[in-house]
């Protein structure tokens, strides 16, 4: 009876091992259950932070937790950020896209973490220009650093939307520009030196408008002339003929010779 209650004793009583083991299982099903993408790491700290670095990435991995807090990306080759591309992500405060071949991003990419985002990171990538609206009623330091920006009006009015990062703000630099002269100088001394982009826009559509006015106007003129001398070479034609008909007087002298032969 002795040993047969040691074994009784022994299967319900799991060592701590098993309970430790059982444990990691656990917690591995549940991280997957979050839909943790394969090609990533994630791990769970007050919220998951999703690991996303250097893996040759093109687009943004689909399915990733809800739970989100911290998403890196950087060191990939995406290139394009779509409409609504975190809008499942609520809870997500930092996104690190530096790094990448980022050429353009979406109006409201950023819809679904407004309120929630606290840090941005697209520097060092090949962004020349951004849609207006971009950034609107975003909260977050924004880092733009190290991109080959042209500065005109839209990018100012983009500028003037968001909070540009204060350590990195200096390296958010003209690569062109409307105006030659401000290529290679950071936008914001530029513009904090009472420069306005849109004033050469609005210059610039104002030259376009009168030259487009006076080719029209050139054109009437030109088709007026060539409507009025062509109805002048009509009525020379015209006169030039009527004067080649024989007169009524002469047919009635000839009409009358006529008649006293007869």
């Amino acid at each position: 009876m002795g040993v047969s209650q040691r074994r009784r004793s022994s299967i319900q009583h799991p060592s701590q091992g098993s309970y430790f083991f059982a444990g990691t299982l656990l917690l591995l099903c549940f991280v997957a259950a979050k839909g943790c993408p394969k090609i990533c790491h994630c791990s769970d700290r007050s919220g998951m932070v999703v690991q996303c670095t250097s893996r040759n990435l093109e687009n943004i991995p689909a399915n990733l937790p809800r739970d989100t807090v911290v998403l890196l990306l950087s060191s990939n080759r995406i290139r394009h950020i779509p409409k609504e591309a975190f809008a499942d992500l609520q809870r997500l405060r930092e996104l690190d896209l530096s790094h990448n071949l980022l050429e353009s991003v979406d109006d409201d990419s950023f819809l679904g973490v407004l309120d929630s985002l606290r840090t941005l990171d697209l520097s060092n990538n090949q962004l020349s220009g951004l849609p207006r609206g971009t950034f609107a009623k975003l909260h977050a330091r924004i880092r733009l650093s190290n991109n080959p920006w042209h500065c005109e009006c839209s990018l100012q009015e983009v500028l003037r939307e968001l909070r540009l990062d204060p350590e990195t703000v200096n390296e958010v630099s003209c690569h062109t520009s409307v105006q030659e002269e401000y290529v290679g100088q950071p936008m914001i001394q530029v513009l904090d030196s009472g420069i306005n982009f849109c004033n050469f826009h609005h210059k610039t559509t104002d030259v376009a408008m009168f030259v487009a006015m006076f080719c029209w106007f050139f054109m009437v003129t030109a088709y007026i002339v060539y409507y009025i001398k062509h109805n002048q070479e009509d009525a020379r034609r015209h006169m030039e003929y009527l004067k080649s008909l024989p007169s009524t007087s002469h047919i009635s002298k000839d009409y009358d010779t006529a008649s006293s032969v007869f």
